[in-house]
């Protein structure tokens, strides 16, 4: 992604960090014949994974699971893939039609967490599309989203689409063949030419499994495909190029990408063959929800559009690619499996503490939103254009996008950028926040974002205790803000209850 896959300073190369900014490095080029129309995508048959030398799957979660009422397993999907090129022009409205352009033989995996009661099961399966910018595969959705996803019954799947995820790359971990050759020494994958139809198979292995259920008889009602930064550049080229060929998905999240889509060739240098910006067609049966952090709109603003009946976007204010609810979440799956080659943000010594705001409880919504919205169910609310240039003077957030209670009732400067002078490649992804007090000390510029950047203020910070005379003014505040947010439909009532009662706990005010 350009998130948490936190790649280590040692193995980023020129090439690895221009991957950064147009999805994950793309490594085969298409080698089999052209074909003369695109076709369905078929059903791959579903096989069990041999227990192999660790014994579990890669990225298997950290987390006791079972005290959620889920379980976890793997399955491996086969069958000859589809690769697709451009049939005609493709212009900035998304409207792009393709042509098959050769076939594979493949061979990947799904990681499939669901509830342990099918009376729990509320019919709606989350297709995540493994983000690999970090050269091992990753699941950051799962991450922001976790909460909802296991308090309502979802399933989530998580698809090793791409090549690096099984191959390997520049990183340590040399992709699922590598860390685990007895497990997976038997998977196959041609190229990201073929990632798309490969996620469309995976789809249609959990409607219709050929072989082992990987649902585990779990009756599909609704069925999200979502992806995070490098992935949500396949995820609008897929929305926008493959999804009205194959018909597999009854909606779409696309979280943090960027104004150009990855490219349909799956061969990176091709990004510049795509249109710039890319937008995401307005003509399909299906929605498709764009949420993006406060880092993610310098680069992706160019792509805006006004919102249609089925296409939404939210710009979240006071928000991060990746965070510290992500960071503190997702780090301890990727060092079950990665160990010490797991990378790291690799942020300088001293630097600012990461984003902890509002990025997770913005992400719950979005997806509870999307999940009725595919049903029939009304679209999600609109919200404003965020801007980071235009800060608010006395307290340095951003100004316009959503604004949850941590953004409306401050307690600290939240940014989408920070200082990354000595930093590491990933680090500036995480944002960066600077808790007020009662000294009234001026900003620091070090930690508050980028320091090159005139929009953040030389004044002085908030006092809380000005701003909060006493315990009850800021309960009240929050309360307040919560329930404006539930009203509008950017918070969940389950999490405004918790952003209030966090607030009861904390010692802020007078």
């Amino acid at each position: 992604m350009r998130l948490l896959a936190r790649l280590s300073r040692r193995s980023v190369t020129a090439a690895a960090v221009g991957a950064l900014l147009c999805g994950a490095l793309l490594d085969t080029p298409l080698t089999a014949p052209a074909a003369a129309a695109p076709a369905t995508a078929a059903g791959p048959t579903v096989t069990l994974p041999p227990a192999g030398g660790h014994g579990f799957p890669f990225l298997a979660a950290a987390e006791d699971l079972g005290s959620f009422g889920y379980t976890e397993s793997e399955y491996f999907i086969s069958g000859t893939a589809t690769s697709y090129a451009k049939s005609g022009l493709w212009t900035s409205d998304g409207r792009w039609n393709v042509r098959a352009s050769g076939t594979a033989a493949y061979k990947s995996r799904l990681l499939v967490r669901r509830p342990t009661d099918p009376a729990q099961f509320n019919g709606t399966v989350v297709v995540e599309w493994l983000n690999v910018s970090g050269q091992l595969e990753i699941s950051p959705d799962y991450w922001f989203q976790r909460d909802e996803l296991l308090r309502r019954g979802y399933a989530w799947v998580g698809v090793s689409a791409q090549a690096v995820g099984v191959n390997g790359g520049l990183g340590e971990i040399k992709g699922l063949r590598g860390w685990d050759p007895a497990r997976y020494g038997s998977l196959v994958h041609p190229g990201d030419a073929f990632a798309y139809d490969i996620f469309s198979q995976a789809g249609r292995a959990l409607r219709t499994p050929n072989g082992p259920d990987p649902l585990g008889g779990l009756p599909v009602r609704t069925l999200l495909a979502d992806g995070e930064s490098q992935s949500a550049g396949f995820m609008t080229t897929y929305v926008n190029a493959v999804q009205p060929v194959a018909g597999v998905y009854d909606g779409f999240m696309v979280h943090s990408n960027s104004a150009v889509a990855a490219p349909i060739s799956g061969v990176l240098a091709d990004t510049l063959l795509m249109p710039n910006p890319s937008r995401i067609r307005t003509d399909l049966g299906v929605p498709t929800f764009v949420v993006l952090t406060e880092t993610d709109v310098p680069g992706a603003a160019a792509a805006r559009q006004p919102d249609t009946d089925s296409v939404v976007h939210w710009e979240l204010a006071g928000t991060a690619h990746g965070d510290q609810w992500v960071f503190d979440l997702g780090g301890p799956t990727v060092r079950k499996s990665a160990g010490p080659a797991a990378p790291s943000p690799d942020c300088a010594a001293g630097s600012a503490p990461f984003n902890d705001g509002p990025g997770h409880w913005a992400m719950n919504a979005a997806l509870r939103t999307l999940a009725g919205w595919a049903r029939g169910g009304p679209r999600p609310p609109s919200g404003r254009p965020l801007s980071t240039v235009l800060r608010d003077p006395a307290t340095g957030l951003a100004t316009g996008g959503i604004r949850l209670p941590d953004v409306t009732v401050p307690t600290r400067t939240l940014s989408g950028s920070r200082d990354t002078t000595g930093s590491g490649v990933f680090c500036g992804l995480y944002g960066a926040r600077d808790p007020w007090n009662d000294d009234g000390d001026a900003w620091d510029r070090h930690d508050d974002g980028d320091p090159s950047d005139p929009s953040f203020p030389a004044t002085a910070e908030p006092v809380l205790s000005r701003l909060y005379p006493t315990h009850a003014d800021y309960v009240d505040k929050v309360r307040a803000a919560a329930r404006t947010s539930v009203d509008a439909g950017y918070l969940l009532p389950e999490d405004a209850t918790a952003i209030v009662a966090a607030a009861q706990d904390s010692a802020i005010g007078g």
